[in-house]
């Protein structure tokens, strides 16, 4: 059952404040209630809010995003939560490493959530230019939505 999702990218800054971000409002368009987050796998912009171009693609879809702060993962997201979703292969194999025993959470890829895209990543947006960050959003928003989805089908 889809009841809580955390999106876990590296700083927390670009993908995984925009998946929290398409998902908290798919999920309130539909009327579900499902407690959503983001978090890093590292801990470089700890407290800082989203990237300039992060917030102005979520900003052009009616959302803002300026209060997100940044955070890294903890072993405790990994009982709170229960789906621990990654943007990349890379921050998916970081977080079954850090996995404590007693986690519950399932742990996949977002774009698994979507037919046809398993096994794919989220571009990292970061260091491109402003279009990547709308093939993110793009990206984002499909995961959301199949997410949404899901937890509609498992409510």
């Amino acid at each position: 059952m889809v009841s809580a999702v955390l999106f876990v990218c590296l700083g927390n800054i670009c993908r995984s404040p925009l998946a929290e971000a398409a998902l908290r409002a798919e999920a309130a368009a539909r009327g579900l209630d499902l407690l959503v987050d983001s978090a890093g796998t590292a801990g470089w912009h700890h407290g800082k809010a989203p990237d300039p171009r992060a917030q102005a693609v979520a900003l052009r879809h009616g959302i803002d995003i300026s209060g997100y702060r940044a955070r890294q993962v903890t072993a405790a997201d990994f009982r709170r939560f229960s789906h621990i979703v990654a943007l990349d292969a890379d921050n998916l194999a970081d977080l079954r490493g850090i996995a404590p025993a007693d986690a519950t959470a399932r742990i996949g890829l977002l774009l698994d959530f979507v037919a046809g895209r398993a096994g794919q990543t989220v571009a990292d947006p970061y260091y491109g230019d402003d279009a990547g960050f709308d093939v993110t959003w793009a990206d984002v928003t499909a995961g959301a939505r199949s997410i949404a989805d899901a937890a509609q089908a498992s409510g």
